[in-house]
């Protein structure tokens, strides 16, 4: 009876060897796959995030409401315009306006999320505001397109958008369709 139970060790031993075996070269023979995500998530995804509040140049104080996000026909770049209130130092009514900006989307896999970058600013108009103020407020919009682009990611991936078939992905490339984008995801080696 011991030699049954000495001689059943390493058959159990050798089984999860092999059946580890089997799965490891499974989850080398799943190849890349996609996810596509939907605009109004991704506006789901932005509403949650707003109205947002900063202070720029240690002068102005900027808030940024009701963000709309769209995709631009024919470019791989995604579009969002935003009601701007900028209250300038020294006065007791805001300016009120709208900005719009787009960028090229970058998947950061360290983040595990989708930010815009190399942000431009398509549009920021002020109501109210002269010629000889409109120097000052681009610089303000390029400082906060900037701000918005590196610190608010546009998508924060799920654990369940990593996670395949028992295999874990990482996020390898984005394009954008006019529905939506398309993330390409990689097994993690």
């Amino acid at each position: 009876m011991k030699n049954a139970a000495i001689w059943r060790l390493p058959v159990r031993v050798g089984a999860l060897a092999l059946l580890g075996t089997m799965l490891a070269s499974c989850a080398s023979l799943v190849g890349p796959r996609q996810l596509d995500l939907p605009l109004s998530r991704l506006q789901q995804g932005l509403d949650q995030r707003f109205p947002l509040h900063d202070r720029v140049l240690d002068m102005f104080q900027v808030q940024l409401t009701r963000p709309k996000l769209s995709i631009p026909a024919g470019a791989d770049r995604v579009a969002v315009s935003m009601d701007a209130s900028v209250e300038p130092p020294f006065m007791r009514q805001a300016w009120r306006g709208d900005l719009a900006l787009s960028g090229r989307l970058e998947v950061d896999a360290s983040r595990n999320a989708v930010f815009i970058r190399d942000a431009r600013v398509d549009r920021f108009t002020v109501d109210g505001v002269n010629l000889a103020g409109q120097p000052h407020l681009a610089n303000i919009a390029n400082l906060i397109a900037g701000q918005f682009t590196r610190d608010m990611p546009l998508y924060r991936f799920r654990p369940e958008d990593l996670r395949y078939a028992g295999v874990q992905f990482v996020p390898i490339a984005i394009t954008t369709k006019p529905s939506g984008l398309t993330v390409t995801f990689e097994p993690a080696r």
